[in-house]
C-alpha cells in the first residue's frame, strides 16, 4: 500500500486537441494527478526534502503541458505520466485524470476526461547468446535496454556458459539475468525486447535453436499472465538452471507465483537439494 498526495483540477491553458484550432487558439484543461509513495521518512524527520513537493510538482505538470501539444488528452496523459516518473525518484507510481471543459462538441456536458494509472514494475530478465561474439551481443542488449524510455536496470547477474537446452546440437551458450525497473506494460516489454533481438539479427527458425540474442521475461512484480505472446513467468523457468542459478545470485528469495517457492527453493528443488 502507497501514501497518496492528491493535487486536484489544477487548471491549466495549453494548446492540445485533434482540430487545429485548438492547437491554434488554446483551450484551459483541468488536472488531477494521484501521487502515490510513501511518506514514514518525511513524517518522521519532518522534512519535505523526504517527501513530494507538490507545489513543485504542479509547477512542472503546467509547463510540461504548456511547452508540449497532442491531438489527444489520452496522449497528454500518457506523456505526463511517464514524466513524472521519470523526474521523481521518491514516486511509485500516479492517477493522472484530464478533464477538457471547454470541448468543441456542441452538447450539453460538464466535460469529457481520461485517466489513467501508472506504476514501476519490477521485471526479471533473462539474457543469452550463442553465436557469433556471445558476449558482445549480450553486453550491447544491455546497454540498449538501459538507453529504453521507461526502463531502469538495476542488477546485472554475472554471465555463465552453459549447455544448450532442448536437446538441440549446438554452441554453448552464454547467460544470466537482469533486473528491470520499468513501467512499461508486459505487452509492452515484450515489444521492446524482440526489437532489441531483432536490431542483434536475431532469427526466429529452429525451436530452442541457437540464436544471437536472447531476452525473456522471467517475472513481472507477482503477475501471472497466459497469452497466446505471453507467459508470465516463464512456464519453464523451474526447470533451467541457466535462469535459476544468476536470478538466484540478484534475488534469492523473489517468490513464484504460481508455485509459491523462492527462487532458492526452486533451485534447490533442481538441484536435489533438501
Amino acid at each position: 500500500m502507497y501514501d497518496t498526495i492528491t493535487i486536484k483540477d489544477l487548471e491549466v491553458y495549453a494548446h492540445h486537441g485533434v482540430y487545429p484550432e485548438e492547437n491554434k487558439l488554446g483551450q484551459k484543461f483541468l488536472v488531477t494527478a494521484e501521487l502515490y509513495t510513501d511518506f514514514s521518512n518525511a513524517t518522521e524527520n519532518d522534512d519535505i526534502n523526504m517527501s513530494l513537493d507538490y507545489g513543485e510538482i504542479s509547477y512542472k505538470i503546467t509547463e510540461f503541458m504548456q511547452t508540449n501539444t497532442y491531438k489527444l488528452i489520452e496522449t497528454l496523459a500518457e506523456k505526463l505520466a511517464q514524466m513524472l516518473l521519470e523526474t521523481y525518484v521518491l514516486l511509485n507510481g500516479v492517477q493522472i485524470e484530464i478533464k477538457k471543459p471547454w470541448a468543441p462538441i456542441g452538447l450539453p456536458l460538464e466535460y469529457p476526461s481520461v485517466k489513467l494509472k501508472r506504476f514501476w514494475h519490477t521485471a526479471y530478465i533473462a539474457f543469452g547468446s550463442n553465436m557469433g561474439d556471445k558476449e558482445k551481443y549480450i553486453n550491447t542488449g544491455i546497454k540498449t535496454l538501459k538507453a529504453s524510455k521507461g526502463c531502469i536496470v538495476e542488477k546485472v547477474s554475472d554471465i555463465i556458459s552453459t549447455k544448450p537446452y532442448g536437446g538441440v546440437e549446438q554452441e554453448d551458450f552464454l547467460n544470466g539475468v537482469l533486473c528491470l525497473k520499468t513501467y512499461l506494460s508486459p505487452n509492452n516489454l515484450l515489444k521492446l525486447l524482440n526489437k532489441i533481438e531483432k536490431d542483434a539479427n536475431r532469427v526466429r527458425e529452429i525451436h530452442w535453436g541457437p540464436r544471437t540474442l536472447d531476452l525473456d521475461i522471467i517475472l513481472y512484480d507477482n503477475e501471472v499472465i497466459d497469452t497466446e505472446d505471453l507467459h508470465i513467468p516463464h512456464i519453464d523457468m523451474q526447470n533451467r538452471d541457466f535462469v535459476l542459478e544468476p536470478l538466484y545470485q540478484i534475488a534469492p528469495y523473489v517468490r513464484h507465483p504460481i508455485l509459491n517457492k523462492t527462487v532458492y527453493q526452486l533451485l534447490c528443488d533442481l538441484k536435489g537439494d533438501k
